[in-house]
């Protein structure tokens, strides 16, 4: 339904109350600087899918902490999205997301300097909070600026491809430099950049709500958080170890600590009651098994092309790039389904896309075959691209407009949680066969392409009642 005027001015009025006092919002400037941050948090995400061996090498990682320069930035994002978001919408959008993106450049020029793998993986973690800072607040920003649900939808859908274009050109990137330090000093310069522009292009919002922010319930969610993805990690070399029970302990003791703060706090970080719309839980499904099915294997694949395939850093960058450039075109082009296909439905067809695509992967490494690779990596691609439109989208549609950078920020958080266990599960499986790498790399495919099945079922079980 097209918005009257009267409705435009009435969505503008209400985002003028919500920001305060202060400039106008400036679209065009809001939108460029929350989607080149964005590019290049998920390009510092991504750049070790193809440096790990150099990296590993460089660092004297052992096979068995490798896990942890892969998912040392998701940890850092998992823990953090949902209290950055909440704080962004409390304390202000703007100011959260310039020393976000202001801590990443930072932490990212430190990557370059690190000497060993633990110093390495606490400037990753270091890289994810700051990440989670600036990615939770951009959706605040661009929903103060985008007031109407027409400019919502095709701002979302341009942040949207921006994040599956760090994706995609991360790797790139990273293989195109000769010394792996090098890639993490490109980045870090680049986020600082991002922090100039942004200190004079941005304007300051914040939620209408008032009241003090909750900082007993960030303090005990982020400490949940940083047991469980730091459990799922140490799960890999087995789970039935005491320190992976133990953190998995702590993490059910501090979540129920949560739960009670959250429910005596007069300005709680989430509002639990989302929890009985079924919006907000289909964007919160959407977010763990995208981090579950999709990026845990596309995360896990480039290192089997080059062990196994002997594909070198940057002929795997280009072979995902046809998975993550084609994801990155269909995002941008999403915003003409409107209307047409909820982002409900957009959700399950991305998931059964990339279950296809990913089916017609199998038996590719055994056969020695790249080419085998392309058809699914295509087909996958377009799946990514429909899942990275959709899910900003229905991140912010299923809060209260106020509350736009928390609903990211529970939305992604559950994104890179998954993302974190999605790794673990991916390596543990393909590693723990004893018909060799091929045949475990086709074992997990299989539980990737069940796992995105099961979620394109239960996004549109998710439907919100009449």
């Amino acid at each position: 339904m097209t918005a009257t005027p009267a409705t435009a001015a009435q969505a503008q009025a209400a985002t003028a109350r919500a920001a305060g006092p202060g400039s106008p919002p400036r679209p065009g400037a809001t939108l460029a600087l929350t989607s080149a941050a964005t590019a290049v948090a998920l390009m510092t995400y991504t750049a070790p899918i193809v440096t790990l061996p150099a990296t590993a090498a460089a660092l004297h990682t052992p096979l068995s902490a490798q896990a942890w320069l892969l998912n040392g930035t998701p940890l850092g994002l998992a823990a953090l999205l949902l209290v950055a978001g909440s704080l962004a919408d409390d304390y202000g959008r703007r100011r959260i997301f310039v020393w976000g993106t202001l801590a990443l450049g930072i932490t990212t020029a430190l990557s370059a300097l690190a000497t060993d793998t633990w110093l390495f993986t606490l400037t990753r973690i270091a890289q994810g909070a700051a990440s989670a800072a600036l990615l939770a607040s951009s959706l605040g920003l661009i929903v103060h600026a985008f007031p109407t649900a027409a400019g919502r939808l095709k701002a979302t859908g341009v942040w949207g491809a921006f994040v599956t274009g760090g994706i995609a050109v991360g790797p790139l990137l990273a293989a195109g430099i000769p010394n792996w330090r090098g890639v993490y000093g490109v980045l870090g310069a680049a986020a600082l950049v991002i922090v100039l522009l942004g200190t004079r292009g941005l304007t300051e919002s914040k939620s209408p709500r008032g009241g003090r922010p909750d900082f007993a319930g960030a303090v005990t969610f982020g400490l949940a958080l940083v047991s469980l993805v730091a459990a799922l990690t140490l799960g890999r070399d087995g789970w039935l170890r005491t320190p992976v029970w133990l953190l998995l302990g702590a993490a059910v003791v501090l979540l129920a600590g949560f739960a009670l703060v959250e429910r005596r706090s007069a300005t709680p970080m989430i509002d639990l009651s989302l929890l009985r719309h079924r919006g907000f839980l289909a964007s919160s499904a959407g977010g763990l098994f995208t981090g579950l099915s999709v990026i845990g294997l596309f995360s896990f694949l480039p290192a089997v092309l080059q062990r196994v395939l002997g594909m070198s850093a940057m002929q795997t960058a280009l072979l995902t790039l046809l998975w993550a450039g084609l994801a990155f075109f269909v995002a941008l082009q999403a915003r003409r389904l409107a209307g047409r296909v909820p982002p409900r439905v957009q959700l399950a067809i991305g998931f059964a896309l990339h279950a296809v695509g990913v089916i017609t992967m199998l038996g590719a490494v055994d056969a020695g075959s790249t080419a085998r690779f392309v058809p699914g990596m295509l087909i996958a691609g377009v799946g990514s691209g429909l899942l990275n439109a959709a899910l900003p989208l229905l991140a912010v549609e299923s809060v209260p407009a106020a509350r736009a950078a928390m609903g990211s920020g529970a939305q992604q958080t559950l994104r890179y949680i998954g993302s974190c266990a999605g790794v673990s599960l991916t390596i543990a499986v393909a590693t723990s066969s004893s018909g060799g790498p091929a045949h475990g790399t086709d074992i997990a495919m299989v539980v990737s392409v069940v796992l995105a099945l099961v979620a394109a079922v239960a996004v549109l079980a998710l439907r919100e009642r009449s």
